[in-house]
């Protein structure tokens, strides 16, 4: 198996936002910067996320963000597909 691409700060990736609970925004990848990487699990990092409405900030000091490789899962992130 193919291990997983680190993140560092700097890089684009994709956060698949929640949507909302009344169902009228559904979730979405929504295109994100790595602002921090957690020193003990790369695959947690904290992310600026870029939506319509404007930015949204996930830090590791409220956890941060982690990775799903499928992209399936609301509240993580995961690398963009490679075109």
């Amino acid at each position: 198996m193919q291990e997983v691409q680190k993140p560092t700060v700097g890089r684009q990736v994709y956060y698949v936002s929640r949507g909302s609970l009344d169902g009228k925004f559904p979730p979405a990848n929504r295109a994100a910067t790595v602002t921090e990487v957690h020193p003990d699990n790369p695959y947690i990092v904290g992310l600026c996320v870029i939506n319509p409405s404007g930015l949204f900030f996930h830090s590791l000091a409220d956890g941060g963000i982690s990775l799903n490789t499928r992209g399936d899962v609301t509240g993580t992130w995961h690398w963009p597909p490679r075109v």
